[in-house]
């Protein structure tokens, strides 16, 4: 079972620690870090009002297992961040449990119609993880950003609330 707890500048250390190399910060935050991540960087979105941030917690093996935030935007609100610190956890279904709780947490506080999350094109488990839970890709929304001489480019998916309420996924 999953549980979004509130994150506090206590668990910043915490989610430092996951963060091993720039590609990893990048993979897991985008362009918005910078690498080595520090509290300061982290202290920044815990003041900002329109940034919710949530540890997420095992309540089977009774620790934190991830990260994950809710970016409120006019129209919609982004789902981000959302990192498994370990990878022997990928691939269990535990990502779709995340989304879930995120989307059922956005849906139910904000008053908005859709979410929308942003991913790198080559993240194909996460790309079928959150087709799973119902988001289909925006084609007419992309960026790019450069990491070692490489371009990755971010694509956008969306999920309405109805799709998501519906739960035909």
């Amino acid at each position: 079972m999953i549980e979004l707890h509130v994150f506090k500048e206590e668990n910043a250390s915490e989610l430092i620690s996951k963060i091993k190399n720039n590609r990893e910060l990048l993979q897991f935050a985008g362009p918005a870090y910078h690498f080595p991540l520090t509290k300061e960087q982290l202290e920044s979105d815990l003041e900002n009002e329109n940034r919710l941030m949530f540890r997420v917690f095992d309540t089977t093996e009774q620790k934190a297992i991830g990260h994950a935030q809710i970016f409120l935007k006019d129209e919609t609100f982004l789902l981000g961040r959302i990192l498994l610190w370990d990878e022997n956890n990928r691939g269990k279904g535990y990502g779709k449990k995340i989304v879930r709780e995120l989307l059922q947490y956005g849906f139910r506080q904000f008053d908005r119609e859709t979410a929308e999350l942003n991913v790198y094109d080559w993240n194909t488990g996460a790309i079928e993880c959150y087709k799973k839970v119902g988001f289909e890709i925006d084609p007419d929304v992309m960026s790019e950003v450069s990491i070692d001489n490489e371009l990755w480019l971010s694509i956008n998916m969306k999920i309405s609330k109805n799709t998501f309420e519906s739960g035909n996924i």
